[in-house]
């Protein structure tokens, strides 16, 4: 395993094969417009790109009624791999992607234990495991619950609950355990990225995600660049109000987003002894009245936050996900009023994007985390 020629290409030849990895195939004409680059300057750049193996020359095709043919671009998805690390408290889940942040191999192992030296070791186990099969690995990204910083050295875990963890050197400990570069961020942030280039926001330069669950958390895109704030701290919505007359949270703050949204919340506004989150979808999809009048309580919570993102942000999308979703099948009524009270009515109306949700995303949003790292 070692370091890859992309991260040594010069900026103008990133910038080209961006444009082909976000926007799909394209002629050398267009890739020069959006560039501002000459013609002449644009084919060496894309020689080298069809050299280095990820991109290749496709089919001719027409792009006005008059003039020639023009030769497509298309990327090479499958000339080098990434790997995506997500880390919980007691599971490490691995995914490794092609260049496109497609899913091509994955596994969930249990950490052997919380300490930082036990957590890099099975990091570096699992890149070594899959660069046998994937010998084109290029680099590694992982996400974590919590705050990461990135000063020069490399990224910081700062602070993640979940794992206990204050001030690790976690993308210095990574790059040096498995050869590779490695980009750390908070999970959201690498989330709210991978979609944006990958997902749901692949074209558009104003968007929000918010992610249910466990937690709540709200990463933001704007003018086309993940939004970090002056201290990495956007996007920390859990403890808006949402219902002065609400319970309290862990906090004691009275009625905000945390204390009626969250999974944990879910499960104790129902009060049934033994019965989790997942036991309240079940017994709301089954029609109990109990379980509905609590998920009406968080769909119009989240509404309220939708509809605060939307007037802030004046997002083209915000997309929804992460494993409390179920909530806007149970909770969208009262989600859409609280939407339609809060926002502006001459705002123009929220684009949602609910996303299905599977545990692994959190992992190729660190292999997408890892490519962004590697070509922005």
């Amino acid at each position: 395993m070692g370091s890859d020629d992309i991260g040594e290409m010069s900026p103008a030849s990133r910038a080209a094969l961006l444009e082909v990895l976000i926007h799909g195939e394209l002629p050398r004409a267009e890739i020069a417009r959006r560039l501002h680059l000459s013609r002449a300057s644009l084919t060496r750049i894309t020689r080298g790109l069809v050299e280095a193996g990820v991109l290749a020359e496709g089919q001719t095709r027409l792009m006005a009624q008059t003039g020639r043919p023009s030769e497509m671009l298309h990327l090479r998805a499958d000339a080098r791999h990434f790997l995506g690390i997500k880390l919980t408290g007691d599971a490490l889940y691995a995914v490794v992607t092609d260049l496109a942040a497609a899913a091509v191999a994955s596994v969930e192992r249990p950490l052997p234990s919380r300490e930082v030296a036990d957590v890099v070791a099975e990091i570096a186990d699992v890149a070594r495991g899959f660069a046998e099969t994937y010998p084109t690995l290029t680099s590694v990204g992982i996400a974590i619950a919590g705050r990461v910083s990135q000063p020069a050295g490399g990224a910081l875990v700062e602070h993640s609950a979940f794992l206990d963890w204050t001030d690790v050197p976690l993308g210095a400990l990574v790059r040096d355990a498995t050869g590779l570069p490695c980009a750390v961020e908070n999970d959201v942030q690498a989330l709210t990225a991978t979609e944006h280039w990958f997902g749901a926001g692949a074209g558009i330069d104003d968007m929000a995600l918010i992610t249910v669950g466990v937690g709540i958390g709200c990463g933001l895109v704007v003018n086309g660049r993940p939004l970090d704030g002056a201290h990495s701290r956007s996007g920390l919505i859990s403890h808006f109000i949402v219902d002065e007359d609400g319970p309290p949270c862990g906090l004691g703050h009275r009625g905000c987003a945390s204390s009626m949204l969250v999974s944990g919340a879910i499960a104790e506004a129902y009060d049934r002894p033994g019965v989790d989150y997942a036991g309240v979808v079940k017994a709301a999809r089954a029609g109990d009245a109990r379980a509905l009048d609590v998920f009406a309580d968080a769909g119009r919570a989240l509404g309220m936050l939708i509809a605060t993102v939307a007037s802030l942000v004046d997002p083209q999308k915000i997309v929804l996900t992460g494993d409390g979703i179920p909530v806007v099948e149970l909770g969208g009524d009262a989600m859409h009023r609280a939407i339609a009270d809060r926002v502006d009515k001459d705002a123009v109306e929220v684009d949602l994007d609910v996303r299905t949700w599977d545990f692994s995303e959190w992992a190729r949003a660190g292999a997408g985390l890892a490519i962004r790292a590697l070509l922005a």
